[in-house]
């Protein structure tokens, strides 16, 4: 059987450095800090204050009152990201058939605030089980996809891929292959998180997995830096339409790039901490590669996982010296969640966009707040460091890992 080719006709995003694709782009190429004090709650008594949150996102300038209500954050943003993208595909809803467009979505942990608001209601109470009619369907991950496929009437499959943080790349390389086995003509696909909340980040500092740095939070995000101490916490949603190439060819879509492939893999090692070898990331990587049918040497840009972890950002850099070889040093290198922040579930759909838009400006955004080496990190690699690079970017790498020892990689390629 021969597998049918997958081009992105369509892009989305909601980020902590901008609320679309192009505001998104533009804070990313010039190294724009996500990062500053929480807002939403009381943070006197939390080991880390700060997180990338969204900037002057209202939910009512897009959804009324009633029907906000009824959604988590997780799922508006999804709802807003999602909507872009198909707006930016300029794909005719009338016309396409809905049979064949489908939602695969990816969400690390799904509607955190609107559970923790309902237990902390629960437990104000006096017993009784008085839980809000809305609160399941608010809170299952997989209510994102599910409310993107109500609105515009899409009847291909919808689902949410739950990987951790390897989740929307986890969605994307699973859209890829529904198209390219014929099962469907378009797909929606990226991921949305909403975990800047008591639970998260209490959570998460209880790991001791948090920047701690809050007297300088636009600093903090470092990664592959000798002094980094922990991710910063982000939120938002990316949003892909991919589509079939001859679909897209004839309703003269503008294509962005090609899917060239895509790779999954798992540490088996810990689970939270990476193979310290990284053995998992060089199987993932080489998995993606053999998917796509391409070389370790056709490879210009990797955007890494890259949280800013000890353990983490090493064990990467040397899964990727031992893939590519002599030829990583030729590699622009770098770690977008230096500006975004780290969007657990939504991460790996923002980085895709990220390298898809690398491909059609030749230019790699930076990895920022790089001050100090790390003499566990090989001097030799490009890692992009404070300021966007020019250069021709035909293939671009997309690394994505979560918690239990996931690992997704995408491969993009600019269209023959």
């Amino acid at each position: 059987m021969e597998l049918k080719r997958v081009v992105v006709t369509g892009l989305g995003a909601l980020t902590p450095i901008g609320n679309t694709k192009d505001e998104f782009w533009d804070g990313l190429i010039s190294g724009k800090s996500g990062a500053a004090p929480i807002t939403y709650y009381d943070t006197e008594k939390f080991k880390t204050k700060f997180a990338c949150e969204l900037k002057n996102f209202n939910a009512t300038d897009f959804f009324d009152r009633k029907e906000a209500r009824k959604m988590d954050k997780f799922a508006q943003y999804a709802m807003v990201a999602a909507d872009e993208a198909i707006e930016d595909s300029k794909l005719n809803l009338e016309e396409v058939n809905k049979l064949r467009v489908g939602v695969i979505w990816g969400a690390g942990i799904g509607g955190l605030e609107t559970f923790q608001q309902e237990v902390l209601n629960f437990a104000a109470g006096d017993g009784s089980p008085r839980f809000n009619p809305f609160f399941i369907p608010k809170m299952i991950a997989d209510i994102a996809p599910a409310n993107i496929s109500i609105k515009h009437g899409f009847m291909g499959p919808n689902y949410t891929t739950v990987s951790a943080c390897a989740s929307s790349a986890n969605a994307i390389f699973d859209a890829l292959n529904s198209i390219r086995l014929g099962y469907c003509d378009v797909i929606v696909t990226g991921g949305s998180e909403a975990a800047v909340t008591i639970a998260g980040m209490g959570g998460f500092n209880a790991m001791h997995a948090l920047s701690t740095r809050n007297e300088s939070p636009e600093t903090a995000s470092r990664p592959f830096d000798g002094s980094r101490d922990g991710f910063v916490l982000g939120e938002g949603a990316g949003a892909l339409v991919l589509e079939e190439y001859e679909h897209a060819k004839a309703r003269g879509a503008k294509i962005y790039a090609e899917v060239a492939g895509g790779g999954l893999s798992s540490d088996a090692y810990h689970m939270t901490a990476p193979h310290p070898e990284g053995i998992g990331v060089v199987e993932v990587m080489k998995n993606c590669l053999e998917n796509a049918g391409l070389k370790p040497e056709d490879v210009d840009h990797i955007n890494t996982h890259g949280t800013s972890t000890p353990l983490g950002d090493v064990a990467e850099l040397k899964a990727i010296t031992k893939v590519f070889g002599s030829h990583a040093k030729h590699i622009n290198i770098n770690s977008t969640k230096s500006m975004t922040g780290h969007l657990l579930g939504a991460a790996g759909a923002i980085e895709a966009i990220s390298v898809i838009l690398a491909m059609e400006h030749n230019i790699v955004p930076p990895t920022i707040n790089h001050t100090t080496v790390d003499e566990n990190i090989d001097p030799e690699l490009n890692l992009t460091l404070n300021k966007a690079q020019k250069r021709e970017v035909k293939v671009a790498m997309s690394n994505t890992f979560g918690f239990g020892g996931h690992n997704a990689c995408v491969l993009f390629k600019k269209i023959d």
